[in-house]
């Protein structure tokens, strides 16, 4: 039987991911309209992002760990 792989498919990841796209285009406004605070402000969101993500996953909302005993081997 074929096992297919998740890829990252997760509550977790995809926050994180939409989190992150709204932090770089509030970054690509302050650099269209020169503005220092709009774009540290997008910073900030993109590291609440990463965090948010972790925080998700480790709450048990990430892909499942896999096994590295089941993992393949690189020959």
């Amino acid at each position: 039987m074929d096992e297919h792989e998740d890829h990252g498919h997760s509550v977790a990841a995809w926050t994180a991911v939409i989190i992150c796209i709204i932090a770089s285009a509030i970054m690509s406004l302050a650099v269209v309209f020169p503005n220092v605070w709009l774009f540290v402000g997008g910073v900030v969101l993109a590291v609440v992002g990463v965090v948010a993500g972790k925080v998700l996953s480790m709450a048990g909302y990430g892909a499942a760990a896999r096994d590295p005993e089941q993992a393949p081997s690189i020959h």
